[in-house]
């Protein structure tokens, strides 16, 4: 290209200026100088007392700005860049970042109309609302569209259309998800750190790693991507069940039937009153709560024969007979 971007005759090769390189890469000068400065790019061939860039480094600032948007730093990527200008090659790192940046779910995102929107919700504009679920990303904006959304969750959007239905306010709903999303982030974090601890750690002792690492890295999360979602619906199931049962019992003032063994063979069935199961509970974990009280029953019964005997024994009267 010449100096304006148009193709020079007799050229092969694209040549701009950096205000041309800065308007077709959608960088801005200061930050292509910067890269420069950090060895990021290739030094541009000195013509009189230009600086003459070609598509090389049009190229260079496109994927600088990929991995950028992917979460590497400027430190990270200079690296990947130099083992790329050092033969080893780009390819197998970027099918990693692909496989890692790739859907975590089967769920396709929809879309919805403002309109459809209120009727979901009541019926009534609600611009509060819809600015919050925005800010939670529940909604996306459509450029150019005011009166269209984009659903990334359609599941996510339906649960709360099924609250708001049963009752719950939206501020509510908005509440929860916040409160809700800062756990998961906390259970993600942590099965993050858990496999590159045991698992990933392998093929990220070194940087960048190699090609035929990076496609062995990428088929290992391919296979481990369903797990921490089933480990957590497995142990969300269990969870639910537990308190759900718990927490129906305390409201309703349940009385639960608690079974012990006795000295006989077969076992007696004693009501307990559910305060008090969950008193023991609390106490000594649900797992070991019937033990407990049955020791204790057996050490109250224990207590009472040896109260029986001594009250009985002070009763008696002694006589000594002489002969």
């Amino acid at each position: 290209m010449t100096a304006a971007g148009a193709p020079a005759a007799g050229r092969a090769a694209a040549e701009y200026r950096i205000e041309d390189l800065a308007h077709a890469s959608g960088a801005t000068v200061r930050t292509i100088r910067a890269y420069q400065d950090r060895g990021l790019l290739p030094t541009p061939e000195r013509r009189g007392r230009a600086n003459v860039y070609r598509d090389t480094h049009l190229a260079r600032l496109r994927q600088i700005a990929d991995l950028l948007d992917r979460g590497y730093t400027l430190a990270s990527i200079k690296e990947l860049l130099e083992a790329w200008d050092t033969g080893r090659g780009l390819g197998g790192v970027l099918g990693l970042v692909a496989e890692v940046h790739g859907p975590w779910t089967d769920e396709r995102a929809d879309r919805i109309t403002r309109a459809e929107l209120q009727v979901r919700f009541g019926g009534r504009p609600d611009d509060e609302a819809v600015v919050e679920a925005l800010e939670l990303g529940v909604l996306e904006r459509i450029p150019g569209r005011d009166d269209e959304f984009l659903v990334p969750s359609p599941q996510e959007l339906a649960v709360a259309v099924e609250l708001y239905a049963a009752g719950v306010p939206l501020s509510a709903i908005s509440g929860h998800l916040r409160e809700l999303r800062g756990q998961v982030e906390q259970i993600a974090s942590r099965f993050l750190e858990f496999t590159t601890e045991h698992v990933f750690a392998r093929y990220l002792g070194h940087r960048p790693p190699t090609d035929a690492e990076a496609a062995e890295a990428a088929s290992m999360v391919r296979r481990l991507r369903p797990l921490a979602q089933q480990t957590v619906d497995a142990e969300l199931a269990r969870a639910m069940r537990t308190f759900a049962t718990r927490h129906l019992e305390h409201h309703l003032a349940v009385e639960r039937p608690f079974t012990t063994q006795t000295a006989a063979p077969a076992p007696a069935s004693i009501t307990l009153p559910a305060a008090t199961i969950s008193a023991v509970e609390r106490l000594v974990g649900r797992d070991d709560a019937g033990t407990f009280i049955a020791a204790a029953a057996e050490r109250e019964v224990q207590t009472r024969t040896l109260d029986a005997l001594t009250s009985s024994r002070g009763n008696v009267k002694i006589v000594d007979e002489k002969p």
